[in-house]
């Protein structure tokens, strides 16, 4: 595929992955945004209402 390239281990194995920005940077924004999404899954929710008066509260 144009624009990616695995890095790979000894053994073959995929490792990583190199994404051309130019290329491919409205996909990668999409992607990070899911990265960042399913590292937040198992954090406690907070309502509008609490983080607007916490907001409200520093400043």
């Amino acid at each position: 595929m144009k624009g990616i390239q695995f890095l790979v281990n000894d053994s073959g194995e995929k490792q990583a992955v190199l994404i051309d920005l130019t290329e491919w940077g409205d996909l990668w924004e999409d992607f990070y945004d899911l990265a960042v999404a399913r590292s937040r899954q198992e954090e406690e929710e907070v309502s509008w209402e609490d983080l607007k008066q916490e907001i409200e509260a520093t400043s």
